[in-house]
């Protein structure tokens, strides 16, 4: 471990100490899974109101309020990343400030096109990740918490609707494992899949394939609007170095999935805002404005905005006048999503150190690509089994979906896109 993660696990400690952190055994699992989203849980910080606030590069702004549907025509299922400050190698599974905070941060804005499901899951802590403690027990035992919620899900919620899976970082990596292990081999189950956005996890692919690696038959997106696929990617703004802990396979055993690696594969990249052409296009960035509890993620977020500033507005959301673009690069040895200023904007910083790249704002970089493409992905998804006309381009701020009731050819309840 280098002087710079000794450090900030120093600092790690201090904080936990200070605001009274206890090293106390992870609880067993509960008969039901625990919820941290889902549409009949109140308060459900996966479904809050979306007011942004959108600043104008050149000065002004104004006040967008996408609408929240009652009945969307598919589901989300959220794994959150590391967040827990937990002293303990395991987190317990619960709500913990910082995890209702990136629900926030990550798949609040999906509610749009959703419904929200996200369990709580026993994942290895901040303090596990820094100190590279993650043992084969531990991992089994956050990807067990995590499998058995998407079977209650299945069981209990689905009936018969499609899907969307969503993780970033650790979440990343437990989805990347389901998949293999829950969905790619099993058609009744991977028919349900609409996509799948697995951020900043190194998902592999065989080298010259859309598929080979993680998965044998769930490819890559290469079109805008592909149903049935993964869209992933690492972002960075510079050339990620020698040692970097993403975009590269692994050598070994991923020590977070503990799927295979080699040089038989490389580190899927799909570029969100141009999944077809992969053309270096503006980024769509969403941020929440709420402060980010008191933690190593909340210094991250400010070591990342040093130099620029931290958004800021009096409305829940803010799309900032700093603009990005991205496009999927080669570089340094590493497949990445490479991110330059436009204009005048400040460059980002790496945090927690440059071989993470922007790991941090995987997700809030290019948010607004991301739902859009689950919309257009729905509705390729609903189209075999409920024919509609074309519909009219999505914009940038509020998708202002709507959907009515309709059953397909087996009977099943699904919705039709106008």
């Amino acid at each position: 471990m280098g002087a710079r993660w000794g450090v900030r696990l120093v600092a790690a400690l201090v904080l936990a100490v200070l605001l009274g952190g206890a090293a106390t055994a992870p609880a067993p699992a509960a008969a039901d899974s625990a919820w941290l989203c889902r549409p009949d849980r109140a308060p459900d910080p996966c479904r809050e109101p979306l007011t942004t606030t959108i600043e104008e590069p050149g000065g002004g702004s104004r006040v967008v309020d996408p609408p929240i549907p009652a009945a969307p025509p598919i589901d989300c299922f959220y794994v959150y990343p590391t967040v827990s400050n937990q002293l303990t190698p395991l987190a317990t599974a619960s709500a913990d400030p910082e995890v209702e905070a990136i629900a926030r941060y990550q798949a609040q804005r999906f509610s749009q096109v959703c419904r929200v499901f996200a369990p709580l899951y026993r994942q290895a802590t901040i303090l596990s990740i820094f100190a590279s403690a993650i043992t084969k027990p531990d991992r089994q035992v956050g990807y067990g918490d995590v499998l058995a919620a998407w079977r209650e899900y299945l069981a209990r919620d689905n009936h018969g609707r499609g899907v969307v899976l969503i993780g970033h970082s650790q979440g990343t990596g437990v989805l990347r494992r389901m998949i293999h292990d829950e969905i790619d081999p099993k058609p009744a189950v991977r028919a349900k899949l609409v996509s799948a956005l697995l951020l900043g996890g190194n998902v592999l692919t065989r080298k010259g394939s859309d598929r080979g690696g993680d998965f044998q038959r769930i490819p890559v997106c290469t079109r805008d609007g592909q149903a049935g696929c993964v869209i992933a990617y690492s972002t960075f703004n510079d050339v990620p170095p020698a040692g970097s802990a993403f975009g590269r396979a692994p050598s070994g055993e991923d020590r977070i999935s503990g799927l295979p690696g080699g040089d038989q594969y490389e580190v899927a990249c799909t570029n969100p805002a141009s999944l077809g052409r992969n053309a270096r296009t503006p980024l769509e960035t969403l941020v929440p404005t709420r402060q980010y509890p008191l933690g190593l993620i909340a210094l991250d977020l400010v070591a990342l905005y040093l130099g620029g500033r931290t958004p800021a507005a009096p409305t829940p959301w803010i799309q900032p006048a700093e603009r990005y673009s991205g496009r999927c690069e080669r570089s340094g040895g590493a497949h990445v999503l490479m991110v330059q200023s436009i204009g005048s904007a400040p460059r980002l910083n790496p945090a927690p150190e440059p071989g993470w790249g922007l790991h941090i704002v995987d997700a809030n970089l290019p948010m607004g690509d991301l739902v859009r493409d689950v919309a257009a992905q729905a509705r390729t998804y609903l189209a075999p089994a409920a024919p509609a006309p074309a519909a009219a381009a999505v914009p940038r701020i509020g998708l202002g979906l709507r959907y009515r009731r309709a059953r397909d050819g087996r009977g099943r309840r699904c919705a039709r896109l106008p």
